[in-house]
């Protein structure tokens, strides 16, 4: 089949790409934004790329339009596609289809650490010797890729993160509901994603609708601590279910010891020990997810943090892209209060009060534009010695500068991308931790704070 993608360069559109051409079809692709490093990774696939999204693609006479969720009304493409009415799916619909259908899917759905989860989850059943394949909004460093239809064998195993944006112009279910998963992780929910959902209930409807298409042989692990996801299991789960925190009644639970390593116990028994570098209490709830969602599959608690010992994060989590001048500066994917706040007192509790933390903070997702989180900004932040700001009145529709008021002299705002960079050059010192977070590129801002500290 040839199959003609919508969107390509988009992270998950991207690995369906990778998918379809590992699993035998022609691919061929267009974005408005064809560029490194994805379309080199794409073209190293021997998958074509095209810039824009012209009518006269139809020309090229594929089987099957396969459309991104970035593709709206109005597209020249889409218009050409409707018009002539070609056929078209969306991605997370082919997905399911032809890639999950006979499948033991492990989907990992939540606001926050669905990329690490899932990493993880994949990791453990790769040292299992389950070969799975996997679908990742990330790139694991552990495996150097983002998506694989499987290991080193044929499997049965395929894990994804599961997410709950829309799927497409013409079906505005979040795309999990088409993964078919036997084993569903819950981690979290909060109030995200302002641009297509009015408050948290109608963001709690779509995991019930998750949580509705998981079969009673499956599994649903759930995080004991969140009343949001309590609410949604309340609406009925037709499933085995495992729940997972620090609230009294939950089935995994951990002992923490000095260092970061903890001990894993399940109905108040040690099941297994992790020790590893990763820090803070979101990575090891991310942990005792993905422990719990393995032994669905028959992998043992104890392998599986065993294999945690070996797992070594994945790219824009908290990822050190340099040392200068004996400052250290850090890529982290943070957009969201609650995973600003959570990487800041990450990276504090790691430090200690051995150095500065200054973060540098580019507001860009749809929820941030729309200035539904910006009053939680500062006490995300709370952890920081110095913040440094980025982004235009213009470009946000509101004032970061006044976001950042409440938290006095050590907040400041630039829309001059240089001028940020000078800024926090001018302020760094030995021993600093310059922690830069953005769902973006950024304007390339880690490099040029590297080249501007080593002159």
């Amino acid at each position: 089949m040839h199959i003609h993608i919508l969107g390509i360069c988009g992270t998950f559109m991207g690995g369906l790409a990778v998918l379809a051409k590992e699993a035998g079809h022609r691919v061929t692709g267009c974005d408005a934004n064809v560029y490194p490093p994805m379309s080199t990774q794409l073209e190293s696939q021997g998958i074509e790329l095209i810039q824009g999204f012209g009518p006269e693609q139809v020309e090229l006479k594929p089987d099957l339009y396969v459309i991104g969720n970035v593709c709206t009304r109005g597209n020249p493409l889409i218009e050409e596609i409707l018009n002539r009415s070609l056929p078209y799916v969306s991605g997370p619909q082919w997905i399911g289809e032809h890639i999950l259908r006979d499948k033991w899917v492990l989907a990992v759905a939540g606001t926050h650490g669905k990329t690490t989860t899932t990493s993880m989850l994949a990791w453990i059943l790769e040292e299992a010797g389950y070969a799975p394949g996997f679908l990742i909004g990330g790139v694991p460093m552990n495996f150097g890729i983002s998506a694989r239809l499987h290991g080193s064998k044929p499997s049965d195993f395929f894990v994804i993160e599961a997410d709950e944006y829309d799927t497409a112009f013409f079906d505005k279910r979040s795309k999990f509901v088409h993964y078919q998963a036997k084993t569903a992780v819950l981690n979290n929910l909060e109030f995200d994603h302002a641009d297509i959902f009015p408050d948290i209930g109608a963001i709690e409807t779509q995991f019930h609708h998750l949580v509705r298409t998981v079969p009673a042989i499956g599994r649903i692990v759930v995080n004991g601590d969140e009343a949001s996801l309590g609410r949604v299991i309340k609406r009925g789960c037709w499933s085995e279910k495992e729940s997972f925190g620090v609230a009294d009644g939950v089935n995994w639970t951990l002992v923490e010891h000095p260092g970061g390593s903890f001990d894993v116990m399940f109905n108040g028994e040690q099941v297994g020990h992790v020790q590893w570098e990763l820090t803070g209490k979101h990575n090891r709830m991310n942990a005792l997810a993905a422990i719990a969602a393995a032994r669905s599959v028959g992998v043992k608690p104890e392998q599986a943090a065993e294999s945690l010992s070996r797992f070594q994060s994945v790219k824009r989590r908290m990822e050190v892209r340099g040392v200068e001048k004996g400052v250290t500066v850090y890529d982290d994917f943070a957009h969201h209060p609650t995973a600003i706040a959570t990487t800041v007192g990450g990276l504090r509790q790691k430090i200690g009060t051995t150095g500065r933390i200054l973060a540098v903070l580019e507001p860009r997702s749809n929820t941030m534009k729309l200035g539904a989180m910006k009053d939680a900004l500062p006490g995300s932040l709370k952890d920081a010695d110095l913040v440094f700001g980025f982004g235009s009145q213009q470009a946000l529709g509101w004032s970061l500068a006044d976001a950042l008021k409440p938290l006095g002299g050590i907040a400041h705002s630039f829309d001059n991308l240089d001028y940020l960079v000078q800024a926090v050059v001018n302020a760094a010192q030995p021993g600093d931790h310059v922690l830069i977070m953005s769902n973006g590129g950024f304007g390339g801002v880690h490099g040029k704070i590297l080249e501007a500290l080593a002159k």
